[in-house]
């Protein structure tokens, strides 16, 4: 009997050390996209992405198992202080164009992802800019499971260069009442038309990032992101929420792209 117990014994040892379990999985990135406009057929400028480019993109997130998340699943990431275990994106647009509803917003609720879009508030209504009857429209829209995908944001009241704004108005308390009305009154302007607060500020051509005063102007007027021009993607909770890179997709970007800055 001891000679057959030992035996059984070593049998199970040796299945046991046989029974590899698998590595766990690397913490996921996230990599927050800047659109402009959505053209119908060719782009007409480097700023500009055609509807089939477009489409594509969003193909190629699902394709790479690149799941689309809001600034607000974003926000409960960061403060969670844990990354994903997979990869994930933040698709956000710049200045208000009339594409956003007559292109994007289609494709978008075909491939069901959500979006963020960021509003130059002083020309809503003008030229090829959406007015505000489609953005409340676009704010208010709702899918199947109760999930309202699209949010806006500000992009300023009127798309100045913060940074240099601040060294032109040289008084300090002068320039925080300045931030107050382009940060401050555009938020509110937004929120007289969609559900919810404005929270993520974009900054007109980048310009102010890191910048302690607008930083702090933005989080005075309510803000809890402010989505930079700066190239990178972000890895870590510990990432300043005042100071999140991106990606533009221009018309020049190759998808692959995407796959870089999250280092696959």
């Amino acid at each position: 009997m001891n000679r057959l117990t030992g035996f059984l014994i070593i049998i199970l040892m040796t299945a046991a050390g046989c029974t590899r379990q698998p590595d766990p999985l690397p913490p996921g990135k996230i990599v927050v996209l800047m659109y402009h406009r959505i053209s119908e057929g060719a782009a007409a400028n480097l700023y500009e992405r055609s509807a089939a480019d477009f489409e594509a993109d969003l193909v190629f997130l699902r394709t790479h198992n690149i799941s689309v998340i809001s600034f607000e699943e974003l926000e409960a990431i960061l403060l969670k202080g844990e990354m994903p275990s997979g990869d994930a994106a933040v698709i956000t647009f710049d200045d208000g164009d009339h594409s956003w509803v007559s292109r994007a917003k289609p494709l978008l609720i075909k491939y069901e992802m959500k979006a963020t879009f960021f509003l130059w508030v002083s020309m809503i209504g003008r030229d090829s800019y959406l007015n505000w009857d489609e953005v409340a429209a676009m704010s208010h829209y709702m899918d199947e499971e109760g999930i309202r995908p699209f949010t806006f944001g500000s992009h300023t009241m009127s798309h100045q260069f913060l940074l240099t704004m601040k060294t032109a108005i040289a008084d300090p308390a002068e320039f925080n009442r300045y931030l107050d009305e382009e940060l401050g009154s555009s938020a509110t302007a937004i929120e007289n038309h969609t559900p919810g607060e404005v929270t993520v500020l974009a900054l007109p051509f980048g310009d102010g990032a890191g910048d302690e005063i607008i930083a702090a102007g933005a989080q005075r007027n309510g803000y809890r992101f402010i989505r930079t021009s700066e190239r990178g993607v972000i890895s870590t909770p510990a990432t300043d929420m005042f100071r999140i890179p991106s990606l533009p997709i221009l018309d020049s970007t190759d998808p692959e792209t995407i796959l870089t800055y999250l280092g696959r």
